[in-house]
């Protein structure tokens, strides 16, 4: 799994992650702004209030948390395959 370690709030809801294993990047998060338990960000202050999470996950407050793997594959452009092996084995059934 891997673990954000820094995390920098840029302007228009971007973010700018960085990684246990030294990867960074920048996340755009402003499509999700006012959809759903992220209506929280319409207000920008509450977006800034970003926090990192004990198995590095984002958060804000007890209301958002978001998945640092899922962000990872964004900001590296890869697919869950390349990150996590085993989802490319085979199953062999009797």
């Amino acid at each position: 799994m891997h673990k954000i370690i820094k995390v920098t709030v840029l302007k228009n809801y971007k973010l700018r992650l960085e990684y246990n294993d030294g990867q960074s990047g920048i996340s755009d998060l402003s499509h999700l702004v006012g959809r759903g338990v992220f209506a929280l960000w319409d207000d920008y202050n509450e977006f800034k209030k970003i926090r990192i999470g004990s198995s590095g996950e984002l958060l804000w407050n007890d209301k958002v948390d978001l998945c640092p793997d899922s962000l990872y594959l964004k900001i590296t452009n890869q697919k869950p395959e390349n990150i996590f092996p085993k989802l490319e084995q085979k199953v062999d059934y009797a």
